[in-house]
């Protein structure tokens, strides 16, 4: 390799937060044109390692070399100015703003000193195209879901012109459709010069888009090889061991317990419509479909998030008042939200403090909290659930994503709970860390839990569940056993133009839904 090829290098780059290493000693490089993959466990160090490429820390020792030439970074527009663009895996847009005022938020275009909304609108509209997104650059961000969100951040990143692109789990909730299409960006960039950090855990990726992996393990870059290393060798360099098996479903008896979440006939209008299931003791049901299906609009209704029009949702055969969490936590439900920096925690907080959410009101007596109670609880959880952490007392904001989601759910194991909805249990988690919490799942279901499951990633429904619902168009479009579930029967439900109907009614509402959903598409 040529000077001339590398963009990036990482010489022994140490990082050290109170009472914990995160870097140690790491050797990194980039080299123009192509795509190096960056693999680790949560907690590697991977995240520690693009935030200071990205200017969000700052290394302890080592040194940094931009196309030859040591430099610094010691902020955001230093890696901007070097050509470093970073698309994170939890998005870092601006809610109230459009679409093009996120993509240009900093650089917008002006004329005669004002800000050029039209041109402003046409490039982004350009960039849009670009990364295959029907959305209007005019659009509110918060009005988008979260697929079109990670499209939005892409448009944003190629925006900026990078020679350095951090890609951070840009898949993790992508259709498959939609990840053929970033695949696509990401080669086209690689031919036209472009070095790409890319960082997943879905193996599979490595080796259909990779040219060099670097794996981290504990803080240290324990070694570098072909993309089109296998992938059991790749997981043993990971974590140290080797995983015999991905999902270690424990199933139940075929004589499961009684149900203990029953929905009827759920519907909110263009949202989701006639949904109906159980979910019995002992089992894992997954509800599968693609993007947009409804699949956790049904899932925040039942907890009681959000409204509902017609329906109903009974817990150990007690009916819940609609829209109402605190009923729906009362009878013994809990819901593990796919957005958790969002919806699951409150950042700012410790783990201490995050994993007694739950349990606050029932730990209080005469308006006082057992703090020695709950402190004894988390710990207890945290340890059950091997939260790598330098304490009780750390904020949750700086741990890593696999150890926040373990604290999302150990808050819910914490209090009384009969049924666990999972919304993407493992986005954005390593295969060791997703063993862990299927052998937790494995537990709940053995001690008389019952867990319905939303995932995107289909071999994971397929290898997790006792039954899997298939959503479509918002409908349930069919029901599979756990030998019936294949990826192929589960592709051809969540493909479907129309689920089953019960009568002529609901045959009238889904062409109504139908002729509705052509007349936007054609606006």
């Amino acid at each position: 390799m040529s000077n001339q090829d590398e963009l990036l290098r990482i010489e022994s780059i140490r990082k050290t937060f109170p009472g914990v290493v995160a870097l140690d000693s790491v050797d990194f490089d980039l080299r123009r044109g192509e795509v190096h993959v960056l693999l680790g466990e949560n907690g590697a160090g991977k995240s520690t390692l693009i935030k200071m490429l990205s200017g969000a820390y700052r290394p302890d020792s080592g040194r940094i070399f931009a196309e030859g030439r040591e430099v610094r970074i010691n902020g955001a527009q230093d890696a901007e100015r070097l050509g470093i663009a970073t698309i994170y895996q939890e998005f870092n847009l601006v809610p109230d703003l459009t679409v093009a005022e996120n993509i240009f938020l900093g650089r917008q275009p002006r004329r005669f000193g004002l800000v050029d909304r039209r041109k402003m609108e046409a490039d982004a509209e350009e960039l849009l195209q670009r990364v295959g997104v029907s959305v209007s650059p005019r659009a509110k961000v918060r009005e988008l879901g979260i697929a079109r969100l990670q499209m939005v951040e892409i448009a944003k990143a190629l925006s900026l012109d990078a020679r350095v692109l951090i890609m951070d789990e840009p898949t993790a909730v992508l259709t498959s459709e939609e990840v053929d299409r970033l695949f696509a960006i990401v080669r086209t960039l690689r031919e036209d010069g472009v070095g790409i950090v890319f960082i997943t855990h879905h193996l599979e990726e490595i080796a259909a888009l990779g040219d060099r992996v670097t794996v981290l393990r504990d803080g240290r870059s324990v070694d570098q090889v072909p993309a089109s290393t296998d992938e059991d060798e790749l997981v043993r360099l990971m974590v140290g061991r080797s995983i015999e098996q991905q999902y270690p479903r424990e199933r139940p008896d075929p004589d499961t317990g009684p149900p203990l979440l029953r929905v009827e006939g759920l519907t909110r209008d263009g949202v989701f419509h006639d949904v109906s299931f159980e979910v019995r003791a002992g089992e894992v049901v997954g509800l599968a479909g693609l993007v947009g299906a409804g699949r956790t609009e049904v899932a925040r209704a039942v907890f009681g998030a959000d409204p509902y029009d017609g329906g109903s949702v009974d817990v150990r055969g007690e009916r819940l008042p609609r829209h109402d969490v605190n009923a729906a936590m009362g009878a013994g439900i809990g819901l593990v939200p796919e957005d958790r920096k969002g919806q699951g925690l409150v950042l700012d907080a410790s783990v201490r403090e995050n994993l007694g959410l739950v349990t606050l009101r029932s730990a209080t007596r005469a308006g006082l909290v057992d703090l020695k109670g709950q402190e004894r609880a988390a710990a207890r959880i945290a340890e059950q659930l091997g939260v790598r952490m330098a304490g009780l007392g750390q904020h949750v904001r700086t741990l890593s994503g696999g150890n926040q989601q373990k604290v999302v759910i150990g808050k819910w194991l914490l209090a009384d709970i009969r049924v666990l909805i999972l919304d993407e249990p493992t986005r954005g988690i390593d295969v060791g860390a997703k063993v862990e919490i299927y052998q937790l799942i494995n537990e709940l279901t053995a001690s008389g839990h019952a867990v319905l499951m939303i995932s995107s990633d289909l071999p994971e429904v397929l290898g997790m569940s006792d039954r899997v619902l298939v959503m479509a168009q918002g409908r349930i479009a069919g029901e599979l056993t756990a030998d019936e579930a294949t990826q192929d029967a589960v592709m051809a439900l969540a493909v479907s133009t129309a689920a089953p109907h019960r009568d002529a009614a609901h045959d009238e509402a889904a062409a109504r839904n139908k002729e509705e959903a052509e007349g936007s598409r054609g606006h």
